[in-house]
């Protein structure tokens, strides 16, 4: 997941989320929590924003292991490492970074190069990535804000 919309830099250097930032990522966490998913642990940058981020997600899913801080996920850190990191765990993580590392973490992931871009993402948006027992990744399924507000409101209910 990317973390939601953050103040500027010049309002407040520690860029917190902002009031649009937490409601896109509420929308989203509401929209996941009915949709059954699944989480042991939710893992999260260094940065405030993707803090916040990680405990609004947690409120709605709460995993059973709740959420904690690690390295590697920073905007220019190298996605190998979470690629690495990836192999040999099996349990249902739910990572919240920053732009360009979550999409090429994903590209890296899906088509072993992280240059390709195979994913857009949008602040707040999650993506599902899956591996199966062969230790292939495919992509199940995208939310965004957008996906869930407005004339779509009904949509995260018959997905």
């Amino acid at each position: 997941m990317q973390h939601g919309a953050a103040k500027g830099e010049e309002e407040d250097p520690s860029r917190p989320l902002s009031s649009q930032g937490l409601m896109d990522i509420t929308r989203v966490a509401s929209c996941l929590s009915k949709l059954d998913i699944r989480v042991d642990d939710i893992i999260h940058s260094t940065k405030l924003r993707a803090r916040q981020t990680a405990e609004v997600i947690c409120k709605y899913l709460k995993p059973m292991k709740g959420i904690s801080e690690k390295d590697g996920l920073l905007p220019l850190e190298n996605p190998a490492i979470w690629k690495e990191r990836l192999t040999g765990l099996s349990d249902n993580l739910f990572l919240v970074g920053h732009l360009p590392h979550l999409a090429r973490l994903s590209s890296l992931l899906l088509c072993d190069d992280a240059e390709k871009n195979i994913i857009a993402f949008q602040m707040a948006g999650v993506v599902c990535l899956k591996r199966n027992e062969s230790g292939i990744w495919s992509l199940q399924w995208m939310i965004t804000p957008q996906t869930i507000v407005g004339e779509t409101v009904g949509y995260c209910d018959s997905l």
